[in-house]
């Protein structure tokens, strides 16, 4: 019948340590990038824009916003 002593005190901050060690870890991966990678980003998402923009269709009727309705 006799289990495991445990520490709450002990306990509470293994578990804040692990805890700010996981959002550490996370935010490496976010923010954790070199100047020259987040401009090949920053260029590579503004050549897939101009590139979709390319090839979007103009409205036929007349209409500005492109729903085929004029009002």
């Amino acid at each position: 019948m006799s289990g495991d002593i445990v520490n709450l005190r002990q306990a509470r901050k293994a578990r804040t340590r692990r805890e700010k060690d996981e959002k550490a870890a996370q935010n490496r991966s976010l923010f954790g990038r070199t100047k020259a990678e987040k401009s090949r980003d920053r260029i590579e998402a503004e050549k897939a824009l101009v590139h979709i923009e390319g090839h979007r269709r103009a409205p036929s009727d007349g209409a500005p916003d492109g729903t085929g309705k004029e009002d």
